[in-house]
């Protein structure tokens, strides 16, 4: 039972990825925002993950897995309840960044305390908390497109709600007898990206989480679409995205080297990006642009993460931290910049601006491939694929 609180938590941790997607245009209209304070809804909340990330190992190995996984929901659950019944746009951009600190000590938790608390063995527990992520991601946009429908405010408040339960489930379930704890340092995340090779995987991510989020952050704009049809279209995202990073990944790191698949997905998206650019004015031909990017973001995120595991001999928590903290900056630049973009030169510069950045991240690891020959060397354990899905996922 304490697995299964963990992986319902898990489940709506992942929807808050989406969630505020379909609501984007409804907040711009009711709190009388411009497209550019909008988006810094995500970057409010992905610039709070990403430092947050630099020091939730630091915070975990002190004061324990399930102290953490509550304080992180308490701080969702008290952020989402404040944008829901915030009056400004304003407001709501500050709380989402509370809710980003929150989701930071929560997921950076969550995949370790499930694997801890099973009983069935690791794969078993690790297959339970891919399942969490995929519903999570896909369901975020249609439960926030169905919430939206009536207001803008009905998402926050059904994530408060959700947490809540969340919250109550662990409270009373969750048991860590004997917890090891191994203390890390604060410094290390810092000294991490001292390696060559964890350095270049990092600016990589910067430039390629741009157009990430370019595709999740930007679109919703451009489609035109209601609520409800946002929320389907990034359903379709979501479950593309969750297929392609459960499955397709690991299958195609078994027959190629990681940086292989790196260079040969990297520009289809990159292709995916300027076909969006060209078919920006037919919502039917966008959608397809998006829904073909989730497949081909999944792939990235995962792939890249796991090559940031096997890049150097540091702990995986240490370097997952500092790589993280890193991609978040392009994610967390990328929605205001795509806005701003569109005002002064149109709904198709955005998306071409994205291409180009996908397209410096593949010259960044082509230019990079000898610091990291490690990456292409080694084989991951399953429970470390897994953890690779989480923090590639976790955006």
């Amino acid at each position: 039972m304490q697995v299964w609180a963990v992986a319902f938590a898990c489940v709506v941790a992942f929807m808050g990825i989406g969630l505020v997607d379909p609501i984007l245009p409804a907040i711009a209209e009711s709190l009388q925002a411009s497209p550019v304070e909008t988006e810094l809804l995500f970057t409010s909340y992905l610039l709070v993950t990403g430092l947050a990330m630099l020091i939730t190992s630091y915070i975990s190995s002190r004061i324990g897995a399930k102290a953490t996984l509550l304080i992180g929901l308490t701080l969702i659950i008290a952020f989402s309840l404040a944008c829901a019944l915030s009056g400004s746009v304003d407001a709501v951009i500050g709380f989402r960044a509370g809710w980003g600190l929150g989701n930071a000590l929560f997921i950076s938790t969550a995949l370790a305390t499930i694997v801890g608390a099973a009983s069935g063995g690791s794969g078993a527990a690790i297959i339970l908390y891919e399942a969490a992520l995929g519903i999570g991601i896909a369901v975020g946009p249609l439960l926030g497109g169905l919430l939206g429908e009536v207001s803008w405010r009905g998402p926050f408040f059904g994530v408060a709600v959700l947490m809540a339960v969340a919250f109550i489930a662990i409270a009373v379930l969750l048991r860590t007898p004997g917890e090891k704890r191994e203390p890390v340092r604060l410094s290390a995340p810092f000294r991490a990206l001292g390696r060559p090779a964890l350095a270049v995987l990092a600016a990589a991510a910067l430039f390629y989480n741009i157009g990430f989020f370019v595709l999740l952050a930007f679109s919703p704009f451009p489609l035109g679409f209601g609520a409800m049809g946002i929320g389907f279209t990034f359903f379709g995202w979501g479950v593309a995205l969750a297929i392609t990073s459960v499955w397709v990944a690991p299958i195609l790191t078994r027959r190629m080297p990681r940086t292989a698949v790196l260079m040969l997905i990297l520009p289809l998206l990159a292709v995916d990006l300027l076909a969006a650019a060209l078919m920006v004015d037919s919502p039917a031909g966008l959608v397809v642009c998006i829904v073909i990017g989730g497949m081909l973001l999944g792939i990235v995120n995962t792939v890249l993460t796991e090559s940031v595991m096997e890049a150097t001999d540091l702990p995986r928590s240490v370097a997952s931290s500092s790589y993280s903290a890193v991609r978040f900056l392009g994610g967390a630049a990328a929605p205001p910049l795509a806005a701003l973009l569109w005002h002064l030169y149109g709904a198709a510069v955005p998306y071409l601006c994205a291409a180009a950045s996908v397209l410096i991240a593949t010259v960044i690891i082509a230019l990079g491939r000898r610091v990291l020959a490690p990456v292409d060397a080694r084989e991951l354990q399953p429970a470390d694929e897994a953890a690779a899905v989480l923090v590639g996922d976790a955006a």
